[in-house]
């Protein structure tokens, strides 16, 4: 049931992400990213792209 005047807004049905597998530029770890990895970018498993973030700023 759709209430009146509620509009659907961006891509909440699309289902799970298809993930493709990586190695970790930093540690050399297998993992697997939400994107195709190329040679261009580096890429990093989840505990290694912690320390690439840029400082959060308050």
């Amino acid at each position: 049931m759709e209430r009146k005047g509620f509009q659907r807004r961006g891509n909440f049905d699309r289902g799970p992400k298809e993930m493709h597998p990586a190695k970790c530029t930093d540690c050399g770890e297998t993992t697997e990213v939400p994107f195709v990895p190329d040679k261009e970018r580096p890429v990093y498993c989840r505990d290694c792209f912690q320390n690439h973030r840029p400082a959060k700023r308050f």
